[in-house]
């Protein structure tokens, strides 16, 4: 009698990665994406043509790996950066003569040149993929370096203020009056303690003009303003809430932001 034969162990399939690779200059954005095609083929790209979409991207594909150029609009590579954290390996891509070469090269902060040559990024490729194995081992100390950096760079100031419709009126709101903002399709719902306003500047654009201090997003959907915040409940390891104070509103906090309310 002929037993019958158990099946061969098939190899384990390997972990594709995400990388995100952000630059408002298309040429050097797409010779960077065919460098990386070349040296590094299973690796899914994901672009981004501006910091406010570079931001957005890596919420909704958590890449492992982020290509950050230094200058972007709507919000830096450094402001990007500082956002992300230690959730994601960083290289920043800047051209030579930029001011903030000597600092990242004093940093021992991964960097690429303009426009990037493929034994530099074989090199860079190299030293990533070796730290990506090692998940355990302490990332760069960036924080300190994107603090100054950042300190470098003029920005607009923050908002005060903003107009909302509330029906066919048009509104002039206090943004320290302002509850929490949420995405709402191409709008975002305002939300005041008189009730709900509608601004024509999308979610995404609006989180680089607000002041991080007052205004933690805690959601892709959701920015709430951390003065009118009650507390946190988490339900599980995974689900946590925010509570307000002068509304009955839990707002859902996604992972990437659960650290804010580590101390609560």
């Amino acid at each position: 009698m002929a037993w019958p034969q158990s099946p061969a162990a098939q190899p384990a399939s390997p972990v594709t990665l995400t990388a995100l690779i952000a630059d408002d200059e298309e040429l050097p954005r797409q010779q960077l994406v065919a460098g990386l095609k070349r040296v590094w083929p299973e690796l899914q790209l994901v672009e981004a043509a501006n910091g406010v979409d570079a931001w957005d991207a890596f919420l909704e594909h958590e890449p492992a790996l982020c290509f950050l150029d230094l200058r972007m609009p709507g919000m830096t590579g450094i402001e990007v950066a500082q956002r992300i954290g230690a959730r994601a390996h960083i290289v920043f891509v800047t051209a030579f003569g930029d001011h903030a070469l000597a600092a990242l090269d004093a940093g021992a902060v991964d960097h690429l040149l303009k426009p990037v040559d493929e034994p530099r990024l074989r090199q860079m490729v190299s030293r990533v993929k070796a730290r990506l194995a090692q998940p355990d081992a302490a990332p760069p100390a960036l924080q300190g370096l994107l603090d100054r950096l950042a300190g470098q760079t003029r920005k607009p100031a923050p908002l005060e203020s903003i107009e909302a419709g509330f029906g066919r009126d048009l509104r002039l709101v206090r943004l320290d009056d302002v509850i929490y903002f949420e995405a709402d399709a191409r709008y975002t719902r305002v939300v005041v303690a008189a009730g709900d306003l509608l601004l024509r500047t999308p979610l995404k654009e609006l989180v680089a003009q607000l002041d991080p201090r007052q205004f933690w997003q805690v959601h892709r959907s959701t920015i709430v303003n951390r003065c009118h915040v009650a507390g946190a409940e988490r339900v599980d390891d995974a689900t946590m809430f925010v509570t307000l104070r002068t509304r009955p509103d839990k707002l859902p906090v996604s992972r990437h932001f659960q650290h804010l309310f580590d101390a609560s």
